[in-house]
């Protein structure tokens, strides 16, 4: 997924904001799940969500302002329950500004945890 830095995501500096890194992971993984033929809103429906449980983000290198950002997003681990997602993002130039790793869990609508279901699995393995 490709994203244009604009003013908004920048500090007083012109230096993006650390916590503007984790919606820009987030629009990744949904972009990751739509092209896999998967609909986050369907699922919810459904009754089958997917939780945060565990982000861990290192920042290399700073993103400024007009910069355009390239992020990479993949599956490391799934298990029963678990995923476990791993991003970079690099700058116009191929340059590492942040790793990240987050965690999710699938759970129901009254937040319990649940097996992630066969075809959802299928589809994204």
């Amino acid at each position: 997924m490709e994203v244009k830095i604009y003013y908004h995501s920048t500090d007083a500096g012109g230096v993006v904001y650390y916590a503007n890194y984790l919606k820009f992971i987030e629009e990744a993984r949904t972009e990751f799940f739509a092209q896999k033929g998967i609909s986050i809103k369907d699922l919810a429906d459904e009754g089958i969500l997917f939780v945060v449980t565990r982000q861990e983000v290192d920042y290399i290198s700073p993103a400024f302002y007009a910069d355009v950002l390239q992020i990479e997003s993949r599956i490391d681990r799934i298990g029963p329950v678990r995923i476990q997602f791993g991003h970079r993002i690099k700058n116009q130039n191929g340059k590492l500004v942040c790793e990240a790793k987050t965690f999710l869990a699938c759970v129901d609508k009254a937040l319990k945890p649940r097996a992630i279901p066969e075809e959802f699995r299928k589809k994204i393995t």
